[in-house]
């Protein structure tokens, strides 16, 4: 019987967000689709430990493919071994979250496999027995729908488009052998910068966002505070992280990360093609900037045309209060 996998991403013994709501969007899809469900986690020997997690949303099976050499991630090694599971179980359709490795494992495993791929879908359903899979193109402004042709189908999700409803299930653990060679470890990653744990803004339902008008790194903690209270993450505008405000790893827009939170507040961002790319997806989003006619307010559900260096600290005092 044909069947579906979902990559489980994982750091820091910990499986990701996103990979919960791919996992969780792909047990409904492969309902649907009359296809096996079966989550799919890589690793060294702790990745075991993942599994009963793995298969508390509604997944017959969790497959896993260790070697010591996996506990760092490895592009080519990864895609052998997403590659080396779907041939055993006859997978026809492949999910990964649209993360920045699920985009690359997801394009490899493609490849690979000489598979239909679409990349950072927001809808995916079945209708007729095959996938109808909607994504946004022309940097958010419209939406496509695909028609993947291929026997097989690999598709990466956008985080936060899809919410990740647990259902525990009986699933049995089997583990996969894999034979890699040492090509499959050429491209490794050698050292990780911890970010001190702080929320990822890919992952985050509330994002509070600054451009470069907040004029230093020092006046991000505006912002800090700000998402402190409403349990989110800071992002910036491109902008702002040349300016040296922000890591790159914070960035949102078309060349940093693609984020869908339920609540997107940007403050002194005007609102270039380049970063609406980035977030237009948000649920709700509420602007804050001085100059009436930023392009930003051509998008925002809420605007406020004022200082936001006035306005940003007035309302977490006022959250603060609700709060207590």
């Amino acid at each position: 019987m044909s069947s579906l996998l979902i990559f489980a991403e994982h750091r820091n013994g910990k499986i990701k967000k996103s990979s919960f709501e791919a996992i969780s969007a792909g047990a409904s899809l492969a309902g649907s689709l009359g296809l096996t469900p079966h989550v799919v986690l890589t690793g060294d020997a702790s990745v075991s430990a993942l599994t009963a997690e793995a298969a508390g949303y509604g997944v017959s099976s969790v497959l896993t493919v260790t070697d010591s050499r996996l506990g760092t991630y490895a592009n080519r090694a990864f895609a052998t071994a997403v590659t080396a599971v779907a041939k055993a179980k006859s997978a026809s359709v492949i999910l990964f979250s649209a993360t920045a490795m699920g985009k690359e494992l997801g394009a490899y495993t493609a490849v690979h496999l000489e598979a239909s791929f679409a990349s950072d879908c927001t809808s995916v359903s079945a209708v007729g027995g095959s996938l109808k899979v909607i994504r946004p193109v022309y940097t958010g402004k419209a939406l496509s729908s695909v028609d993947l042709l291929q026997p097989v189908k690999v598709l990466t999700l956008r985080p936060n488009a899809f919410p990740a409803i647990p259902a525990p299930a009986a699933a049995e653990t089997e583990e996969i052998p894999v034979s890699f060679t040492e090509a499959d470890f050429g491209c490794r990653v050698t050292d990780v910068v911890s970010s001190s744990g702080k929320l990822d803004v890919a992952e985050a339902e509330i994002v509070v966002s600054g451009g470069r008008s907040l004029g230093s790194a020092e006046n991000f903690k505006l912002l800090e505070d700000l998402a402190d209270v409403l349990g989110g993450a800071v992002g910036a505008s491109r902008a702002a992280v040349d300016s040296g405000y922000r890591p790159h790893e914070d960035q949102v827009g078309q060349t940093g990360k693609v984020i869908s939170p339920k609540l997107y507040i940007a403050c002194g961002i005007s609102g270039a093609i380049q970063h609406l790319a980035g977030m237009s997806s948000s649920k709700v989003i509420v602007a804050i900037n001085k100059d009436k006619e930023a392009p930003i307010f051509q998008i925002a559900d809420y605007g406020i045309v004022a200082d936001l260096f006035e306005i940003v600290p007035a309302l977490t005092a006022e959250l603060k209060k609700q709060s207590n």
